[in-house]
């Protein structure tokens, strides 16, 4: 908030080793925070290519969540479904949980108190269908936003910035872990 990097937009921080979404204003008050599903490979960039890939040819070890800083967009996906477009190019997007075979093993890896098996994503950043509607739609479902991507195998400083180094985020008070 010192630097003025979010230029007066919405921001969100995803961080993957904690596996957490928190969505915050402008001015830096957190709107909310939720336990998000990310890539199932550990790994701060993007694999060339993947986001031209059908989603059943993506490898395990392309499944990865980039980090550093974007500006996202609202959108839809190719079956017409609200998201939140990080990095188009790459296919990256936060989104809701999607019905399908896959949703009650998915809801309990988001159920669970620890992060350790919230990797399960092709990349995206995908939180409770109730926390994108309520938070996610109407604070980056409208407008451009600033996504912070915090890596996870690299320095903070490599990814984001020089005054990275100093970043620290606090964990938003329980009534807005959602």
């Amino acid at each position: 908030m010192e630097s003025g990097d979010n230029g007066g937009l919405p921001f969100a921080v995803v961080d993957k080793k904690a596996a957490q979404l928190v969505v915050l204003t402008p001015h830096g008050s957190v709107l909310g925070a939720t336990p998000a599903l990310v890539g199932e490979a550990v790994g701060d960039h993007t694999v060339p290519g993947v986001g031209d890939k059908q989603p059943s040819q993506v490898l395990p070890h392309e499944r990865t969540t980039p980090a550093g800083r974007f500006f996202s967009e609202p959108g839809s996906n190719l079956t017409g479904e609200h998201v939140v477009w990080v990095d188009y190019d790459s296919g990256f997007a936060i989104h809701r949980l999607r019905p399908g075979a896959s949703l009650e093993h998915r809801t309990q890896r988001l159920s669970t108190p620890t992060p350790d098996d919230n990797r399960a994503s092709l990349g995206c950043v995908v939180v409770p269908a109730s926390f994108y509607e309520a938070v996610v739609m109407p604070v980056l479902g409208g407008q451009r936003a600033v996504v912070y991507v915090l890596p996870e195998t690299q320095p903070l400083s490599s990814m984001i910035g020089p005054g990275a180094s100093r970043l620290v985020l606090q964990q938003p008070p329980a009534s807005k872990l959602r």
